[in-house]
């Protein structure tokens, strides 16, 4: 499939066939790393990292597949550039394109992730934006691949929690892509928008996929193979609105009772990472001393438990990642 020069800058940009393959790709760059037989078909080619927010998992994942791959990167971080301060993003994207051979951009707006897929002239890549995730959704297809057992068509996953954040959106337009039984669960007023319904609802209607968006948390997690959750406080979330949005969001917690309510004694665990599942952080620290709340989003006792795949599903963010620039700027062997 030639995906060769394509932007990735929301789960929409592709077709089933072509968001699987990807997944496909990137299981088989897996295997290939760990037999050590890396391609490097990414020799030559120079990426720009743009990261106006923090990252962990989606920087370290761009970074070391780059470089399996015989890439070079250059990490241009929250005021290391003009960006949209005193240059125009779209003038951003014209002098970048002609430097790199692709461009990754975790930021805030979803506009100056497309601005820049518009005019940079070479691949741009969504690492994550307000409103999509679509670099995460490939590593957790993936992680649903390995862990479910059966087709992906057969797959029920459930999301609790914040419903309008950019992994819920990500999760229900991707789960009506691929043909899954997707399922949101939220309060009323958490819930996906009518926008991302919509498209979502599009693409169920060729995919065959299920879709539930609801507050009913017991009717949600009947008979699904995998729940996922997200953090609560994202990042920049003032802390005078930290009472209200634990206060609104408590009873979608992740904990053993939920996990049991599935009725499915196989049922997985999954989370895109961070996590404030004990008191090891100080964010954890200020909310236990504040609420007395060991958890938020999922117990310590699921987090940490055998039916707990999120450090699958964090690796695989660097081989789903890998595919993606392997596929659009990367060297046909």
């Amino acid at each position: 499939m030639d995906l060769h020069g394509r932007n990735l800058l929301k789960e929409i940009d592709l077709t089933r066939e072509e968001f699987l393959y990807l997944v496909s790709l990137g299981d088989q760059l897996r295997r290939a790393k760990q037999l050590g037989l890396a391609e490097h078909r990414l020799s030559g080619r120079n990426i720009a990292l743009i990261f106006e927010k923090a990252s962990t998992r989606t920087r370290s994942a761009f970074e070391v597949a780059a470089h399996d791959e015989g890439g070079h990167v250059t990490y241009i971080g929250p005021g290391d550039s003009h960006l949209g301060d005193t240059e125009s993003v779209q003038d951003t994207a014209r002098v970048l394109g002609r430097m790199f051979d692709g461009i990754e951009y975790r930021g805030f707006a979803q506009e100056s992730v497309e601005i820049l897929g518009a005019h940079a002239g070479v691949p741009v890549w969504n690492g994550l934006t307000d409103e999509w995730h679509p670099t995460q959704m490939l590593a957790d297809v993936l992680t649903m691949r390995d862990h479910a057992g059966k087709p992906l068509h057969d797959v029920t996953f459930c999301y609790l929690g914040d419903g309008r954040n950019n992994t819920a959106n990500s999760l229900l337009v991707t789960g009506a892509l691929v043909g899954m039984d997707a399922r949101i669960c939220a309060p009323a007023d958490l819930q996906p928008s009518a926008k991302v319904q919509t498209i979502a609802r599009g693409l169920a209607a060729g995919s065959g996929a299920k879709l539930t968006v609801t507050d009913d948390l017991d009717a949600a997690v009947h008979g699904a193979d995998f729940l996922y959750t997200d953090v609560w406080l994202s990042m920049g979330e003032p802390a005078d609105q930290w009472d209200s949005r634990i206060d609104h969001l408590i009873g979608y917690q992740v904990n053993a009772k939920v996990m049991a309510a599935t009725g499915n004694p196989d049922v997985k665990f999954m989370h895109c990472l961070p996590a404030l599942h004990n008191t090891q952080t100080e964010v954890g620290r200020r909310i236990y001393a504040r609420r007395g709340l060991e958890a938020l989003e999922v117990t310590d006792e699921v987090f940490e438990s055998a039916q707990s795949i999120v450090f699958d599903q964090a690796a695989n963010r660097m081989p789903t990642i890998k595919a993606v620039m392997v596929a659009t700027i990367g060297i046909t062997p």
